[in-house]
């Protein structure tokens, strides 16, 4: 038996653990390790999961393909560990692949997407991102307008403050709002009053 074949036989092993191990150790063959990883997004231990998403993201490249294709599955726990290791790759064809997620039909993986690209700075996801201040989910015009703050792009203050004015009574994406402007102009120009004469 191969050191390969006992690392698969961890994967399914009642112990987390030894999952987790097992995780880790794949990094070291890539081409059997990509599928076995991308399934293992399913398992019920959140910290295997995570580990296989980093396990992931140190094979790199490879796995950027077969990540994105995992991105479509119907499964939002497999789509949320897709964007997490897409975001630990950090790539250009990552950052599109992103993009293209903020336009999914599912509440979760616009938030994750969003998140992810604020992360990541990417400043061509900016009016994408915007396009989602008015978006029908709380938490996905939330993490909009944490993603802006992020990117920093100076563009993205009307379209922020236009959602914070929108936003009447919700003090909570309020306090997100202004945190956000914050990062974008620490020191916005107050307006001078008109002086009397």
């Amino acid at each position: 038996m191969t050191e390969l074949d006992t690392l698969k036989e961890n994967m399914i092993s009642e112990d987390h653990e030894v999952r987790l191990e097992a995780c880790k150790e794949l990094v070291d063959y890539p081409t059997d390790a990509i599928d076995i990883l991308i399934n293992t997004f399913t398992d019920k231990n959140p910290l295997v999961r995570f580990q296989a998403a980093k396990s992931l993201a140190s094979i790199g490249q490879d796995s950027i393909k077969p990540l994105i294709s995992a991105l479509k599955s119907d499964n939002i726990l497999v789509q949320k560990y897709v964007i997490l290791a897409l975001k630990d790759i950090g790539d250009d064809t990552v950052a599109k692949e992103l993009i293209n997620a903020l336009g999914s039909e599912d509440f979760a993986i616009r938030k994750f997407a969003a998140k992810a690209l604020g992360e990541m700075e990417v400043k061509s996801a900016v009016d994408p991102i915007i396009e989602l201040l008015t978006d029908d989910d709380w938490g996905v015009r939330t993490s909009a307008t944490k993603a802006l703050g992020d990117i920093k792009d100076k563009k993205a203050i009307d379209p922020i403050k236009k959602a914070r004015r929108a936003a009447t009574g919700d003090k909570d994406f309020k306090k997100v709002a202004n945190k956000a402007l914050k990062k974008i102009d620490p020191k916005p120009k107050k307006k001078k009053a008109k002086s009397k004469k």
